[in-house]
């Protein structure tokens, strides 16, 4: 059995992070979606309401589950008994980034094996960071993220 893991700060979950879920369910038993508390980023949601996105936006995988985590992706890797990583990429630059992180992860682990799933084009300019100042501009984000994502926004929207 595969077990593998993708993590990230999933602030907020977006249609393409969906995709690669989708995408990598299908090449493992397991896929464990992982919240990270990300130390260099300031968050918008809570942990506990990303994890509540992606259960909702996920809830069609049945092999996919989602938890929290602080730490060390490895250690938490070893926790789980999975495997792999999946990591979704964008651009070059994304790819860049994740092949250090990889090369950390496996001098870390060296029985860990990183994926890479390339996004669809229509997903490629999608980004938690640029969900985040849609939002705080008031913009629309119909299309971008699922609809839970976008349920909750209006609803704060609506408190202020």
């Amino acid at each position: 059995m595969t077990k593998a893991v993708c993590s990230g700060s999933f602030d907020p979950v977006t249609l393409g992070h969906v995709d690669i879920f989708a995408r990598a369910s299908r090449m493992f038993d397991e896929l464990t979606i992982c919240v990270f508390r990300n130390i260099h980023k300031r968050g918008m949601f809570t942990i506990a309401e990303r994890v509540a996105f992606l259960e909702e936006a996920t809830r069609d995988l049945p092999n996919v589950h989602v938890d929290a985590f602080s730490g060390l992706l490895t250690s938490y890797m070893v926790q789980q008994g999975a495997s792999v990583i999946v990591r979704g990429v964008r651009s070059v630059k994304d790819l860049e980034y994740e092949q250090n992180e990889a090369y950390m992860n496996r001098h870390l682990q060296p029985g860990i094996d990183t994926i890479f799933l390339l996004t669809r084009p229509e997903f490629s300019y999608v980004s938690s960071s640029g969900i985040r100042e849609l939002i705080q501009f008031g913009g629309s984000i119909h299309g971008l993220v699922p609809d839970c994502v976008e349920r909750a926004v209006a609803a704060g929207i609506e408190k202020e």
